[in-house]
């Protein structure tokens, strides 16, 4: 089963675009954000975040599952 803390968290990284963006608005650490992405993710089995240069973005994969979060939210 995947964590709730976890769902929102990756729902607030594509939300503000950004690790540190979405650990502010949150009240965690970057590294606690970064963690948790990590674990969703291997949890999932699929990749679910683009980084680069200009920010964090999701894949089709986490846009399906930022899509289903929002709706248990």
């Amino acid at each position: 089963m995947l964590s709730l803390t976890r769902l929102q968290v990756l729902c607030e990284v594509v939300a503000k675009g950004s690790f540190s963006g979405a650990a502010e608005a949150l009240s965690y650490t970057q590294s606690a954000i970064s963690q948790s992405v990590a674990r969703l993710e291997a949890e999932t089995g699929a990749t679910l975040l683009v980084r680069d240069r200009r920010g964090v973005r999701a894949t089709a994969a986490g846009a399906t599952l930022v899509a289903h979060a929002d709706v248990i939210f």
